[in-house]
């Protein structure tokens, strides 16, 4: 034996072990994520129907859905929706301009402060996202589980709360 290996804690036969446990499980992260990207695009497919009918970017989109999804008739300001949207403050102005010019909404000074200025959705758009919207996020799940047997859907359950709480743990260990 040499000196390196009598320091390594761990012997061929099981470094093959885990060399091919980690190819297997690589194999398994690969099916996995391509699982919960084939889901996601079956479940957005609706949205971005009338993404596409309506003519909108994605971004645009997500603007849309940030606004409805604020509960509020004030809106949010530029910071606000920029943050729920993840981008620049630059970028989510240039977006609100395209979607104030074709009616979508309207900048509306804030009675309470006149120095801010809210966006806010018109009413005809917030009343045909109200009709949809809660259709559009549910629909196709609500469709999918109304064909699954109470197994079935308890088996999905319960490997999507088992992945989150794994997630969750592995997350906490490398935070600390």
């Amino acid at each position: 034996m040499t000196e390196q290996d009598q320091d390594s804690p761990v012997s061929a036969p099981a470094m093959q072990e885990v060399v091919e446990t980690d190819e297997e499980l690589l194999s398994e992260v690969a099916e996995v994520e391509q699982q919960l990207r084939t889901i996601r695009r079956d479940m957005l497919r609706v949205i971005e129907d009338d993404q596409s009918k309506a003519q909108l970017t994605a971004p645009q989109m997500q603007a849309m859905i940030a606004l409805f999804q604020a509960g509020t008739s004030e809106g949010l300001t530029l910071k606000e929706l920029s943050e729920r949207m993840g981008l620049a403050h630059s970028t989510v102005s240039g977006i609100v301009d395209r979607l104030e010019r074709r009616g979508m909404v309207s900048r509306q000074v804030s009675l309470a402060d006149r120095r801010v200025t809210r966006i806010v959705m018109t009413n005809q758009v917030r009343a045909y996202i109200e009709q949809r919207l809660v259709s559009h996020l549910h629909g196709p799940l609500l469709d999918a589980l109304r064909h699954a047997t109470r197994d079935e859907r308890e088996a999905i359950l319960t490997g999507l709360s088992t992945l989150r709480r794994l997630l969750a743990e592995t997350q906490g260990k490398q935070e600390a």
